[in-house]
């Protein structure tokens, strides 16, 4: 400070100085770096001596000395521990290094750091980082929270990191593991990572991990040795060992049996798991035990706990508020006092930026202008009829912070004309944070006018015109300046009312609560005059005497003593604004010395930063200090910065005793202050408290852990003519022992009164009775909440250790955000973060608070030092709190909201955070620590056997579940295709009888028919093509042949071609020609699998199979003989091959399952014909009716109906590739309502493709004509659980083009029986119904009993419930029934089993090449175990649940609704319980706008979530707390991995539905190109 005041220094050289001292102080630049900018700055303004200077051969120490002696006053400073003063504690910080040096003794610790990609490292380190602009650097970024409204740092001050370089400090730390090791080899690099990163310590609570049962599922891994893992690589080579072909391919569908390939992501989720199986922390005994009827929460405290054993505390009494004869009646009464007998007396000095006096309001000025305004705002407002401002009306004050005069001249004038004053911050932008509440406010208080000064309303935002407009969620305000010029001068005769104070509300201050609500405390005149008096009496002040005031002296201890207490006894203040602190930061200490103050009112803060710039200021002298207020002594951990400051200044003439903590709060106003002795051999009272004490609520002196500890330091007594008791926080308000933490509560006529317009909270807080044990009140009148925990100690002093506001409760301990802050602060290095601007909050998941931790990070550090920091802090809470961190982030410099005054603004910041728009860099996530009341792991109940009576047909006292479609044998039709028993006898006989009839019809992308068949050409065709396949191919019959064709009217030729020669035909989707490589091998998986002796293809496919690309992925000669069929032979066959047994194979149907498994059926003759007859009964087919059918024709439902049906029923189908529709995504629909089609069937993309694509032109489409009231059914096939969310909004969107809301429905099949149900017309049958209210088929059930295999039916809107549609109406000759997968006996009606079916269409086994007999036996004749034990059923696989329902279907029987849950092989056994991965990601992808898909897979018993991001990269580390929370809040699952990828990388099938296993394979073998991936703790 001193050498930079002997140069004659420019104003911004000097603030970037003041900027430099402090980041050197901060230990946020070393002490080189500092010099070199230093010189850099300086260099110019000195006088350069020859030879000296920037000469590089210069030894460094030559080239420090700027003024003599400066280098020995740095290290002087930099080893006097000149860390942040406020959240100093030497004790604290051996503490931390003690608690990680445990840590470290337990173990190597391995935490995987997160993978990011690259564009997302450089980008969260560059862009986001905001040139350090006076804005920032200076002493803004590092004040926690200066006036800090919502920092819940207390009122924060900033923090420096014991940075002394010092040799022994350094090698200490290398030897404590903290430094980021240059010690441990390289050679254990992961991804991106130093070794540091492997000695990271054990931050893992308990957790429950349920073994899986799945038998696709990977094996274990958590039972593998240590040893096993394989080494990571270093970032370069991300090939793996043994070549993996590419992600998605058919072969890796079945690794997920193997152990994974090697690569980064296996070997951290191994580390992971190592981690997370090493012991933990016994779980606290409150679990829930979830017994699903309701979830319990079970406490149990533990006995063990320190429990409070005092007495019962007294009510404590201040001494009697002394009554001074000359005492004012008003504070009104005494400005006008002065204002008349001693006008030349100075009120108030305000200052410049450069510490010189600015201006001096003298108490003369002070009462006219106070006057003078208000005259103006009682008579110049509206007119004289209606007057806009009447008596006890509220005024907002708008006056920025280095302008305390204006302001006075305002709210004496608001006082004057007896309205209200309300003041607020400046608001600076329309979008400022905690603006929005202030305007919430200020309508709730019917503000219409604000007051403000010239400059600052100039500095407002405007409009165009000039107007300033209104802020967001303010009321519409009157600006009204109150500088003289403006004004006009009263009248004569005019004189303001001055009454003795009285019940009438004098002003309002703000205060912002934990959540951001901000609300207004009443202060009534009296209050106000004795707070006035009781500050006097207690301070001892005198009139004119000089006070020096620092703080914002628009609310709090700044208003209370640098305002209103002054006027009264005409004292002078000399006010300090916080522009002027951020230069030159002793000048409040120069001022002191200057004026000869008597008094200070400052922050920790103030303190400290006077601390960091005063080296040898030789000048100062503060001997004539009575009095130090520290305004923010309730804030714990201010006792530091007064220890420090008084050992600074103690050599300077401070004296000891001169230092006064006082603790304040909006509701209680002063709570307490120390007095200002003349005694200074009595020392201040101090507590040393154990934090584990503390935690339970309890005062111990003593504790085993020396190391967590609390130092205290008293506030001083209670206020004169004040009662004050200490309460339990929670519950009624009963006294608290004597070591005992409470609530204080205060009883006094100071205090405020209400929150304005709340009188519910009003009643809580301001008017609550204290009761003793037995119940009594303690006193007649009211207490007011000061929202302090504290106690009251030996000789009355009272001891604050925290604020209700800053209070988290976990696992029923309590901890105080500012205790977690300063054991964040004192983990070393501090390098990577700013010091001071740190958020601590707690939000609730599962039924308990979590603790997280946000901290803005350097642009400078590396991804590795950030996060090896993290980690450290984490366990260094964990050390000395006992308690998990939940989330610890980090956002870019800069990005945390902030208060007005530089604070961090803590409500904003937790809204952020829990929006997904926080926008961290780095993130960590320890759920797996922290969630510890998880319900208990399921045990499995023994099911009933059959010993349970079954009488008739019931079961334990239900109706057995079971259910059929109509009989088939009993339905008389006249179906002339029933005499025949195979297909290609049926497609002769109508290629005789009616050879034109139209039986296909094929539409192209423009909707055009691209080609039709009629009976009499698909014969022909068909015998073109036996004849090509017994000459050219020499097939016998029975041999296999692979149809590799797009869809269309090869492929249904072909098909016949197959049947006329005895051939079994395979359909096989081609391979896609912009990606080759993945799809091809599938091909070659079908073909060789199914043993075909040659393929049938087009042309082009030919071609394809034979280019470059083709021949890398497979060789061109392990192809069987591959015919093209757009070269048929011209000749007739001789003779058409007739087939003599209906039992053989008609054709194999193959479709890769949604697990990656391959599985082909064997379908005969008897069970087409029985298909395709069930299904023209069902839809009502006959050769007059036309079908659009938009399905993919190579498996299941969609191929019979493409290919069999119309030669079945002889009805014309159209046909719609769905391909088509991703070039015209109206190309189906437009169809349908060309073609006036009634049915129609669609998969589930096609229906997505429509909603997305369609979802804005429905407009365009019914000008275009676009016309569905003809539809009577639009089906959607699947072999999934009906998605009720896509068909709703599909039927919604389409209702204006005439879509009947009840036309949609769903299909049902699996790979047994490729349909079971089909949803027929359901119009005709349900129109006398009305078609009015909720779907009769929807019921809604209870997610947490289906877990646990059961079906709880539950009101819509119920928590917890998940709505399921059912299936379809069960197809004729289909008979079901519900049985338990495990034990294979027979359910009741509503409970939850496997879907087992006996049906003439079911398939006749599985197609293998290597006949498993066991798996064929159980999956198609499986018998019940009781009951009926000889019907034959097959196994769906698949979960469900029959209901009868009220309805009644033609035949008047009652109609039973069957409902599909989920395949079982996708299900996911965790926790002993049964989860459906789509339940999961229908929670995730509610999260946040921004997922756009979701798939879950698990992977040795970790849940792995991977989310596609439809955003900037910046949102994707938003999303890992997001997506943590929902799956624990709705599922009560951990989640191990969340992975962020783009959009299309979860592959999806044909069908739609998403291939979880393919996902595995390609996240394990490092091929997904993630984002981000989060491992969580």
């Amino acid at each position: 400070m001193a050498d930079r005041d002997t140069l004659p220094l420019p104003l911004e050289v000097r603030t970037r100085l003041a900027e430099l001292e402090l980041e050197l102080s901060e230990g946020d630049i070393t002490q080189k770096g500092y010099e070199k900018k230093r010189s850099k700055l300086i260099g110019a303004f000195l006088p350069q001596a020859p030879g000296k200077g920037m000469d590089p051969s210069v030894p460094h120490e030559r080239r420090t000395p700027v003024t003599p002696g400066s280098s020995s006053r740095y290290h002087r400073r930099r080893s006097s521990g000149s860390r942040d003063e406020r959240y100093r504690s030497d004790v604290h910080t051996e503490a931390v290094q003690a608690a990680l040096a445990k840590q470290k003794e337990r173990g190597k610790m391995a935490v995987p750091m997160p993978s990011k990609r690259r564009s997302l490292v450089v980008q969260s380190s560059m862009d986001a980082y905001t040139p350090p602009g006076e804005e920032h650097i200076g002493l803004q970024d590092t004040s926690s929270g200066s006036e800090g409204e919502g920092s819940m740092q207390g009122e924060g001050t900033p923090t420096s990191s014991q940075s002394s370089i010092n040799m022994e400090n350094w090698i200490s730390r290398a030897i404590h593991g903290s430094t980021t090791s240059s010690t441990t080899s390289s050679s254990s690099t992961q991804s991106g990572g130093s070794g540091a990163a492997s000695r990271l310590a054990d931050v893992m609570g308990q957790t429950h991990l349920g073994k899986s049962e799945n038998h696709s599922a990977p094996p274990d891994v958590t039972s593998y040795t240590t040893d096993s893992i394989q080494v990571e690589r270093p970032q370069g080579s991300t090939t793996t060992s043994r070549s993996t072909p590419k992600y998605g391919n058919a072969e890796l569908m079945e690794t997920g049996d193997g152990v994974p390939v090697g690569g980064r992501v296996s070997a951290k989720i191994q580390q992971l798991v190592n981690t997370l199986k090493r012991p933990k922390r016994p779980p606290l005994r409150e679990f829930f035990v979830d017994d699903f009827e309701e979830l319990l929460e079970v406490q149990q405290p533990d006995p063990n706990q320190p429990k409070a054993e005092g007495a019962q505390m007294l009510a404590m009494r201040g001494e009697q508020l002394g009554v001074v004869t000359n005492w004012p009646l008003s504070l009104e009464a005494a400005l006008q006092r002065w204002g008349t007998i001693s006008p030349k007396a100075p009120c108030l000095t305000t200052m410049d930026t450069n510490g010189k006096p600015l201006y001096i309001l003298t108490y003369g000025k002070l009462w006219t202008r106070s006057m003078k305004v208000a005259y103006n705002i009682l008579h110049k407002l509206g007119s004289k009829q209606e007057p806009m401002l009447r008596p006890g009306d509220r005024v907002a004050l708008v006056f920025p912070n280095n302008d305390p005069a204006a302001f006075m001249v305002a709210f004496y004038g608001c006082l004057l004309a007896e309205v209200v004053p309300v003041p607020i911050e400046v608001p600076l932008t329309r979008k400022d944070a905690g603006s929005q509440q202030i305007g919430f406010l200020l309508g709730s208080c019917g503000v219409t006018v604000a007051l403000t000064s010239d400059a600052c309303h100039k500095g407002l935002p405007k409009s165009p015109t000039g107007e300033i407009p209104q802020f967001k969620g303010w009321p519409k305000l009157l600006w009204f300046v109150t500088e003289s010029k403006h004004l006009s001068k009263p009248p004569r005769d005019w004189f303001p009312h001055i009454k003795d104070a009285n019940n009438e509300t004098a002003y309002i201050e703000y205060k912002t609560c934990k959540d951001g609500s901000v609300l207004g405390v009443t202060v009534m005149r009296i209050a106000l005059l004795t707070h006035c008096q009781a500050l006097t009496q207690s301070c001892g002040y005198t009139e004119a005497e000089t006070i020096v005031n620092v703080l914002d002296f628009k609310k709090d201890v700044g208003l209370w003593h640098g305002i209103l207490t002054s006027v009264m006894n005409m004292m002078h203040v000399i006010s300090i604004p916080y522009s002027l602190m951020k230069v030159n930061p002793l000048s409040w200490i120069q001022k002191v010395c200057q004026y000869k103050a008597k008094v200070a009112c400052v922050k920790s803060r103030d303190m400290h930063w006077a601390l960091v710039a005063h080296r040898d200021q030789r000048d100062i002298n503060l001997s004539s200090l009575r009095m130090l207020v520290v305004a923010d002594g309730a804030n714990p951990w201010s006792v530091s910065s007064c220890d420090a400051f008084l050992n600074v200044f103690q050599s300077k003439g401070l004296k000891p005793e001169v230092i006064c903590p006082c603790a304040s709060s909006p509701e209680a106003l002063t709570v307490a202050i120390r007095r200002p002795t003349d005694d200074s051999n009595q020392p201040p009272g101090r507590g040393v408290l154990s934090m584990q004490g503390l935690s339970h609520g309890v005062i111990r002196v003593d504790s085993e852990e020396k190391l967590s500890v609390l130092t205290l330091q008293d506030v001083g007594t209670v206020m004169p003519g004040a009662l004050m008791c200490v309460v339990r926080p929670d519950g009624v308000p009963q006294l608290c022992k004597t070591d005992e933490i409470g609530e204080l509560c205060v009883g006094s006529i100071a205090t405020g009164t209400s929150y304005y317009g709340l009188s519910g909270m009003t009643k809580n807080t301001f008017e609550v009775f204290p009761m003793n044990s037995v119940g009594a009140l303690i006193s007649e009148y009211p207490f007011t909440r000061t929202g302090l925990l504290g106690f009251v100690g030996p000789g009355g002093l009272c001891f604050i250790a925290g604020k209700m506001d800053g209070l988290m409760v976990v696992g029923g301990r309590r901890h105080n955000a500012d205790d977690i802050v300063a054991t964040a602060l004192a983990v070393e290095p501090m390098k990577f973060v700013y010091r001071g601007r740190i958020a601590v909050f707690s939000i609730s998941v599962l039924h308990d608070e979590r603790i997280v931790v946000v901290a803005e990070q350097r642009p400078d550090s590396t991804e590795e030092d950030s996060f090896q920091w993290m980690s450290r802090v984490l366990q260094a809470i964990d050390g000395i709190h006992q308690v998990g961190v939940y989330c610890l982030a980090l956002v870019p410099s800069n990005t945390l909201p902030k208060t007005p005054l530089g604070g961090i603004h803590l409500s904003e910041s937790k809204q952020l955070f829990l929006e997904g728009s926080l926008h961290p860099c780095n993130v960590l996530m320890c759920p797996h620590t922290c969630v510890t009341n998880l319900p208990k792991p399921r045990q499995k109940q023994p099911e009933i056997g059959p010993a349970s009576v079954m009488v008739g047909n019931l079961v334990s006292g239900k109706r057995i579940a079971q259910a059929s479609g109509r009989d088939l044998g009993q339905m008389e039709d006249n179906d002339q295709a029933r005499k025949f028993l195979f297909l290609s006898e049926v497609l002769q006989w109508r290629a005789q009888t009616t050879p034109e009839h139209v039986l296909y019809t094929l539409l192209n992308c423009r909707g055009t028919i691209a080609s039709s068949l009629t009976c009499v050409q698909l014969h022909k065709r068909a015998e073109k093509i036996a004849t090509m396949l017994a000459e050219r191919g020499h097939l016998q019959d029975g041999d296999h042949v692979a149809l590799v064709y797009p869809p269309g009217i090869d492929l249904i030729a072909a098909f016949y071609g197959c049947l006329y020669a005895g051939c079994v035909p395979i359909t096989v989707r081609p391979p896609h020609p912009q990606n080759i490589a993945t799809t091809l091998p599938t091909v070659k998986m079908i073909v060789e699998v199914s043993r075909s002796a040659c393929m049938m293809t087009t042309a082009v496919i030919c071609k394809l199979l034979r280019s470059k690309e083709a021949s890398a992925a497979v060789d061109v000669r392990s192809w069987p003989p591959v015919l093209d069929t757009d070269d048929l032979p011209k000749k007739k066959p001789p003779l058409l091959y007739k087939p003599s047994n209906p039992d053989t194979l008609a054709y194999l149907d193959f479709s890769v399952s949604t697990t990656g498994m391959l599985a082909g059926v064997k379908m005969s003759h008897t069970a087409t014909s029985a298909f395709c007859r069930s299904i023209k009964l069902q839809c009502e087919l006959y050769p007059s009716r036309e079908v659009a059918i938009c399905l993919d024709p190579y498996c299941g439902l969609g191929f019979v109906l493409w290919c069999l049906c119309s030669v079945y029923s002889g009805h014309q189908s159209i046909l719609i590739p769905p391909s088509e529709l991703e070039v015209n995504p109206a190309l189906w629909l437009l169809a349908v309502s060309q073609y006036k089609v009634r049915d129609t069937f669609c998969s589930y993309s096609v229906m997505e493709l429509c909603t997305k694509g369609l979802g804005l032109q429905t407009e365009s489409l019914k000008s275009r004509g676009l016309d569905l009231s003809r539809v009577r059914t639009c089906v959607v096939v699947a072999e999934e659980r009906p998605r009720i969310a896509l068909t709703q909004s599909f039927s919604k969107l389409f209702k204006d083009l005439g879509l009947h809301p009840r036309a949609v429905s769903t299909s049902f099949g699996c790979r047994v029986n490729l349909a079971v149900c089909l949803q027929p017309h359901r119009l005709g049958k349900l129109a006398d119904q009305g078609t009015s209210g909720p779907d009769p088929t929807t019921v809604y059930v209870d997610m947490r009993a289906l877990r646990h295999d059961r079906v709880r039916l539950v009101e819509r809107g119920s928590p917890h419930s998940l709505p399921l549609m059912e299936s379809g109406k069960i197809l004729p000759g289909v008979r079901i029934i519900i049985a338990n997968p495990e034990t294979k006996g027979p359910l009741g009606d509503s409970h939850l089993g496997e879907i087992w079916v006996c049906s003439g269409h079911n398939a006749s086994g599985y197609f293998t090449v290597y006949g498993d007999e066991a798996l064929q036996s159980d999956h198609f004749t499986s018998r019940l175990s009781f009951g009926d034990t000889q019907t034959i059923w097959a196994r769906t696989g698949y979960l469900g649940f029959l209901r009868r329902t009220e309805l009644t279907d033609a035949s008047g029987e009652r109609h039973d609704a069957l409902y599909v849950v989920g395949a079982l092989d996708e299900a996911m056994e965790l926790r002993g319980m049964r989860y459906h991965p789509i339940d999961i990601e229908t929670s995730v992808i509610r999260t946040h706008k921004s997922i756009t898909e979701c798939a879950v897979f698990t992977w040795t018993n970790l849940l792995v979530v991977v989310v596609e991001l439809d955003g900037s990269e910046q949102e994707a580390l938003d999303l890992v707390p997001l997506v943590t929370n929902v799956v624990l809040e709705e599922h009560y699952l951990i989640v191990g991995v969340v992975v962020v990828v783009d959009i299309g990388v979860i592959p999806i099938n044909s069908r739609g539905e998403k291939q979880r296993m393919h996902l595995r394979d390609g996240f394990l073998a490092d091929q997904l190109d993630p984002i981000y991936v989060a491992y969580n703790m």
